[in-house]
């Protein structure tokens, strides 16, 4: 039976003045692009606000409904604004305030892309709240909204009930981890495969801070990163990795967090839990077996590095994402 549309979860989009575009087209076109396995959309996306609103770009989106939009939404998305009282001296139109309040409290889900970080900060959903949002408006945003614990070296942040993510293209990372959470990898993957994205991205907003970008030329860690990822299941030591790259492990692990923002430990730490999270999701492996072929040794190994990288067990997570 194909899903009624009045079942799906349904996404308010919040538009306002000084809009960046590309924040917009993430979330309508991502959440769009969600089906299940009969090819059924997941999401309905609604584009709201106060009113039409000037995009930076130069141009007026006029959103099909109102901020009543925001009492009926499961999940409120804000793009980034470039302009306007939040980005430039904390203040935000209190019919808007109350309206994201109001959501917030009733349980909706509370989203930002990028600089849509400063209304959600304005809104004071944020005090004392862990949030990412664009690196290169860390001085302005951190200064006006000091209550909110900032990091500014991260995609995007997951504090359940609100999430928050960098600039621009860390908007695709996080409405794809959305995904992810509400359906499961499988979904998930089709979904950035038909917005032609890659599921996950490696390393956080370090990897984008204004330095060169690594020469595709053989002379970075690439190659090795590559051949890692080949033989998760193996020991693998910094000084093989090192050998493999032809570089001095000093040189190599240096590179190696220039072009992801991680040392080569934490990376490859990071794509065993990753690779763990696969195939409890997709396998029905047991939770030993899981561990070793992802490179982590032993059932314990895999359900400390779980927690302190999720906050659950292995076999919580395959609860909530196998299907």
């Amino acid at each position: 039976m194909r899903k009624n549309r009045a079942m799906r979860h349904l996404i308010a989009v919040l538009v306002l003045d000084g809009l960046v575009p590309f924040d917009l087209g993430t979330p309508t076109q991502v959440f769009l692009s969600a089906r299940d396995e009969t090819m059924t959309r997941l999401y309905d996306v609604r584009v709201c606000g106060p009113g039409p609103v000037t995009a930076e770009a130069g141009f007026t989106v006029v959103p099909d409904h109102g901020l009543e939009m925001l009492e009926a939404a499961d999940t409120v998305i804000v793009p980034g604004i470039h302009r306007g009282g939040p980005v430039t001296d904390g203040t935000l139109d209190p019919a808007v305030r109350e309206a994201l309040v109001a959501a917030a409290a009733r349980g909706a889900r509370i989203v930002s892309i990028c600089t849509g970080a400063s209304v959600l900060a304005a809104a004071g959903l944020l005090d004392g709240r862990p949030a990412a949002t664009h690196w290169a408006w860390a001085e302005r945003i951190g200064g006006l909204y000091p209550r909110v614990a900032w990091d500014f070296d991260v995609l995007f942040v997951d504090d359940g009930d609100v999430l928050t993510s960098a600039g621009v293209g860390a908007g695709v990372d996080l409405c794809l981890h959305i995904i992810r959470t509400d359906h499961g990898a499988s979904v998930a993957n089709r979904t950035a495969r038909r917005c032609v994205v890659p599921p996950w991205r490696d390393g956080g907003q370090a990897q984008y801070i204004e330095r060169p970008v690594p020469a595709a030329n053989g002379a970075g860690t690439e190659g090795t990163r590559a051949w890692v990822l080949d033989r998760l299941a193996d020991p693998v030591s910094l000084e093989e990795m090192a050998g493999h790259a032809r570089m001095s492990v000093r040189t190599f692990t240096r590179r190696f967090r220039d072009e992801t923002g991680l040392s080569p430990r934490q990376w490859l730490l990071r794509q065993r839990v990753e690779h763990a999270r696969i195939l409890l999701e997709s396998t029905d492996l047991a939770v030993d077996a899981v561990a070793r072929r992802s490179g982590l040794g032993s059932a314990t190994a895999l359900r400390q590095h779980m927690h302190a990288t999720i906050g659950v067990a292995p076999s919580a997570y395959r609860r909530t994402f196998r299907h």
